[in-house]
């Protein structure tokens, strides 16, 4: 029997992995280093302060406090500073366009650009982020609940990790549904979980080298930094344009991705699909005037 397709386990689960010794792999064995090495430079820069945009210890969402000298996150992998060529070629390929355009069930014309990140380990601190949805505050009635999640699938988020990541914690099926009185309980505060796996439903989301988990950013989940285990890992999204619209935007703008609209980026990028996708990208920061919000790419 053949095992269902991607975008179900995808649209039931509200993730789906991807191993890396498959043909759908983000990234082959044999494309390891590169990525590592690409990575390394870019991690060196944000823990010597050459490169300023980063997530620091201590805060889950932006604005970020640059006077914290530890570091979970390295943001705008794909920014012409960075001199990373690697990443936009990536972001952009084929090999990850077809599997966002098979989870979303759109077509290679209407997806956006959005973010592009990088997930580190701390490197004197151990870290967590709470139990949270990207876009639901964790004070939301059950009904704002429903109503939000209802409208949660024109964007697609992955994590992909580059050595072995045991990070990430979920609670499958719950793209789709409200918490239980329990779930509200541990995820309405704003402390970290001493356990995740106190979460009712909560798995550990393990990754080997290569691995890639799709999710939709509207699952409950957390996540668990470990100053002591080297973690490397591309943390990126992107959104269908035509049916996104500002849904999409108030999740995305508030990262100051002013600099995509600098000409020096676009000559930047690969090829007319990754130029397509960042015009669409434009459009809705002009449509939406730099919408904010206090939610966040976070995994």
């Amino acid at each position: 029997m053949s095992s269902p397709p991607l975008s179900y386990s995808y649209d039931t689960n509200g993730f789906v992995i991807i191993p890396s010794d498959t043909p759908l792999s983000l990234v082959p064995p044999t494309q390891l280093i590169p990525f590592r090495d690409a990575c390394e430079r870019v991690i060196t820069k944000t823990r010597t302060g050459e490169w300023t945009r980063r997530r620091t210890v201590g805060k889950q969402f932006p604005p970020y406090d640059n006077d914290n000298p530890d570091s979970w996150g390295v943001q705008h992998l794909m920014h012409p500073d960075l001199g990373e060529a690697l990443f936009a070629e990536w972001y952009c390929s084929e090999r990850v366009l077809s599997v966002v355009k098979a989870l979303l069930g759109c077509e290679e014309t209407d997806l956006e650009m959005e973010l592009f990140n990088l997930l580190i380990n701390p490197l004197s601190h151990d870290f967590a982020l709470r139990w949270h949805r990207d876009d639901v505050r964790e004070t939301a009635s059950e009904e704002e609940e429903v109503d939000a999640l209802g409208k949660w699938h024109t964007g697609v988020q992955w994590n992909t990790a580059l050595y072995r990541d045991e990070c990430l914690f979920v609670v499958p099926g719950s793209h789709i549904v409200p918490r239980t009185p329990e779930q509200r309980a541990l995820s309405s505060t704003l402390d970290p979980p001493t356990n995740p796996l106190d979460m009712p439903g909560a798995i550990q989301v393990i990754l080997q080298p290569g691995d890639t988990v799709f999710y939709n950013s509207n699952i409950l989940h957390c996540a668990t930094y470990s100053s002591q285990a080297k973690r490397a890992t591309l943390h990126a999204c992107m959104g269908d344009a035509v049916r996104g619209g500002a849904v999409r935007a108030r999740n995305i703008l508030q990262h100051d991705l002013k600099w995509m609209q600098d000409e020096a980026f676009r000559e930047t990028l690969p090829n007319d699909t990754a130029r397509g996708t960042l015009d669409r990208l434009k459009r809705l920061q002009s449509e939406q005037g730099g919408a904010q919000v206090v939610y966040s790419l976070a995994g």
